[in-house]
């Protein structure tokens, strides 16, 4: 067996051309075709570890034959599932760079280079957001985490307000807190509040018709509230990209010495953007914030970034020490100090590259041109007969409700639309449930993606749509 440690340089060069060969290839294809089935990926997978290994060119020929058929190809510019951007070939360069790098970004003495671009990177954002001066910026591996971040930040805030030092003396016997929770935040906050000890004291908020948060069921909630009190409202709802009123958000929780906590996994970004700007009007005035970077922004998966306008609160609540571990020389910064994690890779670098690249005009642009696509493809869907959009489109979410032949399970329908939209080859897009509705839920968020793109999907819905009404439907 040829082993890297018996290889050449010249073994080795070829190595990695291999995989950027491959690469080039793999990107090249814009197919968002559905994945082969479970069974044949565990038939390809399975067995036991074998004694004797591979070498590195047997082993990534399988990998490459093996997992090609299973994965989800959401860099297509016509996958629209989910929230998944794709990623910019300079993003894509600078993951493999990070990857020969193999920096640990967690402290300046562990990565100088590391540091220093995290900390330019927090800037561009905190200024390319409005946030307020000095706000403390984290990146995390996703919105989960920044999400988790932000909220320990928020809860070592409101009290050590009521003169308890929680990082200190935990939560038995601490002051109860109050969390109301916007109905339509992501499931990933209430997760967060779970792992800080704090789900007993979830309040769920009700929504409108959009999925904003009901003014009048908050102040309903706050007049029956007291002691520390932590707010969580959305930018940009999972389903229908609706935004929270944030400006009377934050003054209703301001006013009782609240916390705000913005779950704006994407929906942050339409702050880049002078048009989408009005729609996240009262943005900086909440107290912390959680977004992605691997879904608008287009960087390869995982990045995620948390901000904080109290600073001395988010390191309070994550710093982490210990004698082995280095202290920065005065000026610089600990990454570390406002993540979770401490061994963690230096994800600033993608994050930097692909804002030099866009600079602020093009990112602006992305997001421009990503809600006009979403505007056209609702446009276009809305024309057919039995085909409804059900959300006001404001950035880039589209939720489509077909009529159904079986009231009593309309599911059936849409399932098969799914089913055809999947396998079809042109685009993909998957199901949610909206206001108790099974209903399709279209994200454009590519920057791959075009109007003809965007054209060929809304043809493909409607030829599915269209077909499921011409034939016997069998669940």
């Amino acid at each position: 067996m040829r082993t890297l440690q018996s290889a050449s340089a010249t073994d080795i060069d070829n190595l990695l051309r291999a995989v950027c060969d491959y690469s080039i290839n793999y990107l090249a294809d814009d197919n968002s075709e559905r994945v082969t089935a479970r069974a044949e990926l565990e038939a390809s997978f399975a067995g036991p570890l074998p004694d004797q290994g591979l070498d590195p060119w047997s082993v990534l020929g399988e990998l490459f034959t093996k997992g090609e058929p299973g994965l989800l190809h959401s860099g297509a510019p016509t996958f629209l599932g989910f929230v998944m951007g794709g990623a910019y070939p300079v993003a894509i360069a600078t993951e493999w760079v990070t990857s020969v790098w193999d920096q640990c970004g967690a402290l300046y003495a562990t990565s100088p280079t590391a540091s220093v671009v995290e900390e330019t990177v927090a800037r561009w954002l905190v200024d390319m957001f409005g946030l307020p001066e000095g706000t403390s910026t984290g990146i995390t591996s996703g919105c989960a985490m920044a999400n988790l971040s932000g909220l320990a930040a928020a809860r070592h805030a409101v009290l050590a307000r009521a003169g308890w030092d929680v990082e200190r003396h935990g939560l038995f016997g601490a002051p109860v807190p109050r969390v109301l929770v916007s109905r339509g935040c992501h499931t990933t906050v209430y997760r967060a509040l779970r792992l800080l000890g704090m789900a007993g004291q979830i309040h769920p908020v009700d929504v409108d018709d959009q999925g904003r948060m009901s003014i009048p069921a908050l102040e309903a909630t706050l007049e029956n509230t007291t002691g520390p009190l932590i707010v969580c409202g959305q930018v940009g709802n999972v389903d229908s990209g609706s935004v929270d009123r944030l400006d009377t958000i934050t003054e209703l929780a301001h006013a009782r010495d609240g916390w705000v906590h913005l779950d704006a996994a994407f929906g942050m970004w339409a702050a880049a953007s002078a048009t989408a700007r009005q729609h996240v009007e009262g943005l900086a005035s909440a107290d912390s914030w959680a977004t992605d970077a691997h879904k608008w922004l287009n960087v390869p998966y995982d990045c995620g970034l948390v901000f904080c306008a109290d600073p001395e609160a988010h390191r309070a609540a994550l710093r982490t020490t210990a004698d082995y571990l280095t202290v920065a020389p005065d000026g610089a910064r600990d990454p570390a100090d406002y993540t979770p994690d401490l061994s963690r890779r230096a994800r600033g670098l993608v994050v930097w590259s692909t804002l030099r690249h866009l600079g602020t005009r093009g990112v602006a642009e992305l997001i421009d041109r990503c809600c006009s696509l979403a505007r056209r493809l609702a446009d276009q869907l809305v024309l057919v007969d039995g085909i409804s959009i059900v959300n006001d489109v404001v950035l880039n979410q589209v939720l489509v409700v077909f009529d159904t032949d079986d009231p009593d399970d309309p599911s059936i329908r849409l399932d098969h639309i799914v089913e055809a939209l999947q396998r079809g080859g042109t685009g993909w897009a998957s199901p949610t449930v909206w206001r108790g509705t099974p209903t399709l839920r279209l994200s454009v968020c590519n920057w791959q993606t075009t109007a003809e793109d965007v054209d060929a999907c809304a043809a493909a819905i409607i030829t599915a749509y269209t077909d499921t009404t011409e034939r016997p439907l069998v669940p």
